[in-house]
């Protein structure tokens, strides 16, 4: 995708020699389609989505990144910060072209704080190392993305990203305690620090975390730790429909007094797709829909305890039956499934497009029949999976192979429109873990009001006078 009447300077030779000077010319990409094609798209579907950069960047330090967002400022140059890529929203895609900056090469676990359970990360650390590192202290992080081997820590912080244990330990924004950031005009600025309590002044830190690359760069991230759980056991209940399967969770959690890792959810149509494409068949033959449950505990039998009940109130809900994974080749076969839906729908049909809705738990039975009112007036299938007991669902349009690419690029953004109006209307939002980027910019205005938008908006301008830093993003053009 391409913005048009660009107010940037384009990207001259002059530019990149002043890259060069700032980096070392073995970390600038300049005039090869080739190596820098894969900077022109994040995980999102579809041509329409990606722009090539003018110029790929790769600074080591805080001090490089300062000097790039300075010159950047003198020559009106736009400048995307990028992570591995893998978001969901267009997010790192330099829509505007100029200077894509990726912080790969700043991938070093700086320190680990036993004693006040804090790791110290650039943003470059892909989320699953931290893990790795810290295990050993018999610490972990807690914020975890569903794609935490892959991802980087600063693209987690930057999309405040979820994930499957959201319901029991929060998302990204609860583990960050400080910040080391370069902002848009190339200031380098500490935010928070290992410190528990603080409250001096703003709260930034968590006005960045979230903030999609716009307000600045981070090259130093304070991560609150853990202690390990050293027991773990996985359930996998099938409903007879959704309306049995989602009224479970409240009682787990209220009558049961328990707070499972992860509450996963899945469709009918998602048990089909996925069972097919592994090959098996689905645990019942009548599934409405799925529930995944992972109990965490720090001793084993506190975690049999726990599910013990959750199995009874389930059983008592209406659940078909519980099958109890207590192995690891038993948890590994249970998640499967749910880890491989987003791949399953692609063999069905590469062009699709993966929402990332919200609604209260309560309103998610209200919101099936709409999602299959959808399917049905649009003529595209619309699974949905994802985090259920935190009401965050990843409603998917995909295309029937039969129908034309021209038909769906007309029907894509209705479609898209319709579903969020309805999400609204149940008290939800358009985006939970993925953002907003440029993907779903032109639809904010559904989910928040224009005073609300206008307030961001000079937020932002404070941040970034001239909107250099990740234009394009998060509000309608």
């Amino acid at each position: 995708m391409t913005l048009s009447n660009s107010p940037y300077a384009p990207v001259t030779a002059d530019i990149v020699s002043q890259l060069e000077a700032i980096v070392g010319k073995a970390n600038v990409i300049f005039a090869d389609p080739g190596r820098m094609q894969d900077y022109s798209h994040d995980e999102v579907a579809g041509a329409e989505y990606a722009h090539m950069p003018d110029v790929v960047v790769k600074p080591n330090r805080a001090a490089e990144i300062s000097e790039i967002m300075k010159l950047a400022n003198r020559e009106r140059i736009p400048v995307t910060p990028r992570g591995a890529g893998s978001g969901l929203s267009g997010g790192a895609v330099p829509v505007f072209g100029g200077i894509l900056l990726s912080v790969e090469r700043m991938s070093r676990i700086l320190e680990i704080d036993r004693e006040n359970m804090v790791a110290v990360v650039e943003p470059g650390v892909v989320t699953n190392n931290i893990n790795v590192a810290v295990q050993e202290y018999g610490l972990f992080y807690a914020g975890y993305p569903m794609s935490v081997e892959m991802c980087f820590i600063g693209g987690n912080v930057a999309e405040n990203a979820g994930g499957g244990r959201a319901i029991k330990y929060g998302v990204t924004a609860r583990y960050v305690m400080g910040l080391e950031v370069v902002l848009p005009t190339g200031e380098i600025v500490q935010m928070g620090g290992k410190r528990v309590k603080d409250v001096t002044g703003y709260d930034l830190v968590h006005l960045m975390v979230g903030s999609e690359g716009t307000l600045g760069i981070f090259t130093k991230i304070i991560l609150r730790l853990m202690p390990l759980p050293v027991a773990r056991v996985v359930l996998l209940v099938p409903f007879p429909d959704v309306k049995s399967a989602i009224g479970a969770v409240p009682r787990v959690m209220t009558l049961g007094r328990i707070i499972p890792a992860s509450i996963e959810f899945m469709d009918r149509l998602s048990v089909q797709t996925a069972y097919a494409h592994i090959g098996e068949q689905p645990p019942q033959p009548h599934i409405g829909a799925l529930l995944l449950l992972e109990v965490d505990a720090f001793s084993q039998e506190q975690a049999e305890a726990e599910y013990t009940a959750i199995v009874n109130l389930c059983l008592e809900a209406g659940a078909l039956d519980v099958f109890v994974g207590d192995t690891p080749a038993k948890e590994k076969k249970m998640w499967k499934p749910r880890q491989i839906c987003a791949e399953a729908f692609k063999a069905v049909s590469p062009v699709q497009s993966l929402e990332d809705i919200v609604v209260p738990l309560a309103q998610i039975p209200d919101l099936m029949p709409e999602l299959e009112r959808i399917s049905q007036q649009y003529n595209v299938l619309m699974p949905c999976y994802g985090h259920a007991g935190d009401g965050n669902l990843h409603a998917t349009v995909v295309k029937k192979p039969e129908t034309p690419m021209e038909r769906w690029h007309a029907d894509l953004p209705v479609i898209l429109e319709d579903l969020y109006r309805v999400v609204a209307k149940l008290g939800g939002t358009i985006s939970g873990e993925h953002g907003i980027g440029h993907k779903r910019a032109r639809y904010l205005p559904v989910a928040q009001d224009a005073t609300l938008i206008a307030l961001q908006k000079r937020i932002k301008a404070a941040f970034d006078p001239l909107n250099i830093l990740n234009p394009g993003k998060i509000f309608p053009a």
